[in-house]
């Protein structure tokens, strides 16, 4: 290929290129600037600065071999001494250039295929990189397409100028497809990798799901509805919560369409998964209930501390409320972020009662007294010794049966059973050479305490040294939740001993 006759067309070719594949046409020159470098480079030599340069309107071609101004040589190619770089320009300084302009030349079969080759290279390079420039901005998005091919259960798919991959994981079980179906999926990440973009696609994930409901519902399109969690066990069962700021608008119903048109057009794309849609609630023992659909709830125990929810059911609504292999409780746990234990009402009546009569022997130990009045302080709300010992003296006399003197005596013995605990506590805590950081860390009982410090974990430190599978062995009434935030409670002051010395060390 002749210089003069690469210049005439270079600029039409690079205009054809970008357009063909759909990148900008300064990238096709700057990658034909480096390739017709890389070909002089191999006609001049390999060591020399060669630089290129296209003009953007003519198409002419300058090349110029660069030479840096240095005391001693050490790079004939790239390097001129001081000295012979002044005998052309007098004022030049050291680290400035002295170029030389190159003449043209045939670039012969061999460089001419090295120059194709590179630029074939950095147009497939800036494609990819348009191609994830396009489509990271589009994560979350439904995206049709048809199924190129199917490799080892992984489904390739042309959506439009590129391809995308629907992982055999992220199909809807029993789900298959051939070469030419028409596919909608999920676009769930958009990853830049060495041989191109690759575009993620899914149909399992939840949000595969409100977008189907938002193209087969104007209301939630336009904003008026709002689908504020979804959980999904693909390809069998779905739930879904909805809201409406418009009281005159019902979201349960305008998703489910007329005579279940809208649903049924979702549930025939998700191959017959069977979708609970219900309202959400910004009440979570409310939102809790609606999410245990179709299972009826008696009852609904919130503790915010830990994130748990307990729901009592009555007897026969049981396994309506775990439902099969616990899909029910878990479809439920998701939507709702909340743990979520199931009992039920006879199971929860049989441990109420337990706990009635634990409190009710600890106050006939503690203060010395029959059943009848330690139930009276039960009924009246009395949980620990504690309460009683701080109570103010009229509260404890206007118990139905009790008078000042007796509420007096009651409270004299709370506090000398408090006081003797106190010591007996003193001495096990001495006996085990328990440190005081693990004795007063919030969260443990004392009888925790004492139990740690029996299997040689006797400060914080040992504490937050812990693994939470290892904590719920020394202490089995924990569960592997509540073991975990212990631990973590507990490191925090490794944190910031470390922001302490992180600070100390900035000043």
């Amino acid at each position: 290929m002749n210089v003069t006759s690469f210049r005439t067309e270079i600029l039409g070719v690079a205009d054809a290129v970008a357009r063909e594949k759909g990148i900008d046409r300064e990238e096709v020159l700057q990658a034909m600037e480096m390739a017709i470098q890389k070909a002089s480079r191999a006609r001049f030599g390999f060591d020399r600065d060669i630089r290129t340069h296209i003009d953007r309107k003519t198409g002419e071609i300058q090349m110029a071999a660069y030479r840096e101004v240095v005391e001693v040589v050490e790079l004939e190619g790239s390097q001129i001494s001081l000295k012979d770089a002044k005998l052309r320009n007098p004022e030049i300084q050291v680290g400035e250039f002295v170029t030389d302009e190159l003449p043209p030349f045939d670039f012969g079969r061999v460089a001419a295929q090295t120059a194709k080759q590179v630029i074939f290279q950095k147009v497939r390079d800036a494609e990819r990189m348009r191609q994830y420039e396009e489509f990271k901005n589009r994560m979350g998005e439904l995206v049709s397409g048809s199924v190129k091919r199917v490799e080892f259960g992984n489904v390739m798919v042309d959506i439009g100028r590129t391809e995308a991959i629907l992982m055999r994981d992220q199909l809807i079980p029993r789900e298959s497809f051939r070469p030419g179906d028409r596919i909608r999926a999920y676009i769930m990440d958009v990853r830049p990798e060495a041989r191109g973009s690759q575009i993620f696609l899914s149909r399992t994930h939840p949000q595969f799901l409100v977008k189907l409901f938002a193209q087969e519902v104007p209301e939630i399109y336009d904003g008026h509805i709002e689908i504020k969690s979804a959980a999904r066990d693909p390809g069998s069962r779905a739930k879904m919560a909805v809201y409406c700021g418009d009281r005159s608008m019902d979201p349960v119903g305008a998703c489910v369409g007329m005579r279940g048109s809208r649903v049924q057009a979702v549930v025939a794309e998700l191959q017959g998964e069977k979708i609970d849609i219900i309202p959400w609630s910004e009440n979570p023992a409310v939102f809790v209930v609606n999410a245990m659909i179709p299972a009826e709830v008696a009852k609904v125990v919130l503790d915010e501390d830990t994130g748990r929810v307990e729901v009592i059911v009555p007897d026969d609504q049981l396994s309506l409320a775990i439902g099969r292999r616990g899909q029910n409780v878990r479809l439920a746990s998701e939507l709702t972020n909340f743990g979520i234990d199931i009992v039920s009402e006879s199971q929860e009546s049989e441990r109420r009662n337990k706990e009635v009569n634990e409190k009710s022997d600890l106050f006939v130990r503690a203060l010395d007294v029959d059943n009848v009045i330690a139930h009276l302080l039960i009924s009246e709300g009395f949980g620990e010794v504690e309460e009683i010992a701080m109570v103010d003296i009229d509260d404890l006399a206007v118990i139905e049966g009790f008078d000042a003197d007796l509420a007096q005596e009651l409270q004299n013995r709370a506090k000398l059973f408090i006081a003797e605990q106190t010591k007996e506590r003193a001495a096990q805590i001495k006996k085990h050479k328990v440190k005081s950081d693990l004795e007063t860390f919030v969260g443990l009982t004392f009888d925790q305490v004492i139990a740690l410090a029996e299997k040689n974990v006797k400060s914080l430190d040992d504490f937050a040294d812990l693994a939470g599978d290892e904590l719920v062995e020394y202490l089995p009434d924990l569960t592997l939740d509540r073991a975990n935030a212990l631990i973590m409670k507990a490191r925090e002051h490794w944190f910031e001993s470390e922001n302490e010395q992180s600070s100390d060390s900035n000043d």
